[in-house]
C-alpha cells in the first residue's frame, strides 16, 4: 500500500514556543506526542507528505487541493514571523487526484484558491516534522461542507491516486477536537464537549474509522469540532485495509481537545469497506419500510426514472395496493417528504393541508416535488438513489395557540402567520433543541420579521420512517 502510516494530530499554534512564549509548557504531554509522531515519518522517509487541514480553502461543495509548484507561510499573524516555511507540492500527485476528480465527477480540485499561503493548520504539524525530516513534498488539501461520506470518498481517491504513481506517502490529519470543553476555555463549555472527546478518542483507539463516519453532524457542530472531516478522509485512504492504531496522547487543558494517534495499515481486509457498509444498512432500513415511505420511494423513483408521475392505481404493485392502511386511500391530510443523503439534508416538501383526494396521492405528488423541486438543491438524479433515505410526515389539523409556552419541539410543529406570510417548521427536527429557535427558523421561512404582528399555530404529526 502506498500511504505506510496516517496520524492524527492537533494544530494549536501556541504549541510552537516562539508563539506560546512558556505557555506551551501547559500541553508538553502533546508536544512530547508530536515530536514522536516527527520521529516516526522521519523514519519512514516518504516521498509525500498528505496533509488535510480545517483552516485551508473551504468551500460548501467543493473540495479545494492547493495548486501550483509550492507555497510559503510563516506564523506572523501569531506574532512569530520568524517561523516560516517553503515548501514544495507534490503537483503529479496534485494533477492524478485532480484528474481522477473529473474522470468521477467528484467536486475537488484545484480551482477557486483564495489564498496560496500556508495555513496554521498545515503549519504546525510540519514545524514538528521539518526538526526530524527535510525531505518530502507535501500536498495541502481543504476540507468542505460535504457530507461525511464525500469525505469518506476523497481519502479513498487519495490513496488511488498515491497507488497509481507509486508514491510512498504518510497522511497527516490536521485537526483539534471539541473547543468547548471547559468553562474557563476560551469557547466556553456544553456537553457535547467531552462527549466528542470520549467518543472520537475510543474511535481512534480502535481506528473505528465506520464509527467516525456516522457521528451525527449537529452532535459535531454543537461539540464544535474542527478536525473530524480531516479525520474521516485519513480514514477513507484506509478503506479495506486492516489498521493498528496507537494512542500518544490526548489532553483537554485549555478548554480544546487535542489528540494524537497514528495509524498504521496491515493489509486488505474486506469486512472494513465502510461505504460499502453504509449502503448495506440502508438497504436493509428500506426493507422495513412501511407503506407510506415505500409509496414516496416508489413515486420519487418512478420519476427520476421515467419523467412521469406514478398513476397510483396504474403503476403501484398491486402488493403495495393491497397492504396500504385504509388511511392511505380514504383520509385527506398535509404531509412532508423529506429525503436525506448521508445524513444530509438533499429536499424536503410538503403540503399543511391536503391538496389531493387522499393522503397517498399527496404523498406520491410530494415525493416528487422534494426530490426534484426544491428549490435550495439541485433535482436529484439516478445514481443518487441508492443514497437516499426517506420518511414522510402526515400532519394532524392545525390549531391556534396564544402563547410560545403551549409549543414543545418534540411534540409539535409551528407554523406562523403575519398576513399573507406564512412559514412552517416540523417537530422533533435534529439540531432545534428549544422554542425560540423552533419559531426564530419558521419566521425566515416566511420572510416574517420580528417586528410584525403573527399569530402561532401548533399541529401534531406522525412521523415513518
Amino acid at each position: 500500500m502506498s500511504i505506510v502510516a496516517g496520524f492524527m494530530v492537533p494544530h494549536p499554534p501556541m504549541i510552537v514556543p516562539a508563539v506560546g512564549r512558556g505557555t506551551e509548557a501547559v500541553v508538553e504531554e502533546t508536544t512530547r506526542a508530536y515530536r514522536e509522531v516527527a520521529r516516526r515519518i522521519a523514519e519512514i522517509a516518504p516521498d509525500t507528505i498528505i496533509i488535510t487541514s480545517p483552516h485551508s480553502v473551504m468551500y460548501a461543495d467543493y473540495f479545494h487541493i492547493s495548486p501550483g509548484p509550492g507555497a510559503e507561510g510563516d506564523f506572523g499573524r501569531f506574532g512569530a514571523p520568524e517561523v516560516s516555511f517553503d515548501e514544495a507540492y507534490d503537483y503529479e500527485l496534485v494533477d492524478r487526484l485532480t484528474e481522477l476528480s473529473v474522470d468521477r465527477d467528484f467536486p475537488a480540485g484545484i480551482e477557486g484558491e483564495r489564498d496560496s499561503r500556508l495555513d496554521h493548520g498545515t503549519m504546525v504539524p510540519l514545524y514538528f516534522i521539518r526538526q526530524y525530516y527535510g525531505g518530502g513534498k507535501i500536498i495541502r488539501i481543504g476540507l468542505s461542507g460535504l457530507s461525511l461520506a464525500q469525505h469518506y470518498r476523497l481519502g479513498m481517491m487519495i490513496r488511488e491516486a498515491c497507488d497509481a504513481l507509486g508514491r510512498k506517502a504518510v497522511f497527516v490529519a490536521s485537526g483539534d477536537l471539541s473547543h468547548k470543553l471547559k468553562e474557563e476555555g476560551p469557547y466556553g463549555f456544553v456537553p457535547e464537549g467531552p462527549l466528542y472527546d470520549e467518543r472520537i478518542m475510543e474511535a481512534a483507539e480502535h481506528a473505528a474509522f465506520g464509527d467516525m463516519l456516522s457521528f451525527d453532524e449537529n452532535f459535531c457542530d454543537k461539540a464544535a469540532e474542527c478536525g473530524h472531516r480531516s479525520f474521516v478522509i485519513m480514514g477513507g485512504a484506509f478503506d479495506g485495509c486492516s489498521v493498528g492504531a496507537e494512542v500518544l496522547s490526548h489532553q483537554d487543558v485549555t478548554g480544546v481537545g487535542y489528540g494524537i494517534t497514528v495509524f498504521t495499515p496491515k493489509g486488505e481486509n474486506p469486512n472494513r469497506r465502510f461505504l460499502e457498509e453504509m449502503l448495506r444498512q440502508i438497504e436493509a432500513e428500506r426493507e422495513q419500510s412501511d407503506a407510506y415511505v415505500t409509496l414516496a420511494r416508489l413515486s420519487m423513483e418512478h420519476y427520476i426514472k421515467t419523467g412521469e408521475e406514478l398513476r397510483l392505481y396504474e403503476d403501484v404493485p398491486e402488493k403495495l395496493m393491497s397492504s396500504m392502511p385504509e388511511e392511505l386511500r380514504n383520509k385527506r391530510a398535509g404531509a412532508f417528504v423529506s429525503i436525506h443523503k448521508e445524513g444530509q439534508l438533499r429536499g424536503c416538501i410538503g403540503t399543511i393541508g391536503p391538496t389531493t383526494d387522499c393522503l397517498a396521492e399527496e404523498i406520491v405528488q410530494n415525493a416528487v416535488s422534494a426530490s426534484t423541486r426544491d428549490h435550495r438543491f439541485s433535482p436529484i438524479t439516478e445514481d443518487e438513489l441508492p443514497w437516499l433515505t426517506i420518511h414522510v410526515d402526515v400532519l394532524g389539523e392545525p390549531e391556534y395557540i396564544d402563547t410560545k409556552d403551549e409549543l414543545d419541539v418534540k411534540s409539535y410543529g409551528v407554523i406562523v402567520t403575519s398576513g399573507y406570510k406564512r412559514g412552517l417548521l416540523l417537530p422533533d427536527l435534529e439540531g432545534i433543541d428549544d422554542v425560540e429557535t423552533q419559531v426564530s427558523i419558521a419566521m425566515r421561512k416566511g420572510g416574517i420579521s420580528p417586528a410584525e404582528d403573527y399569530r402561532l399555530q401548533r399541529f401534531e404529526v406522525i412521523r415513518h420512517t
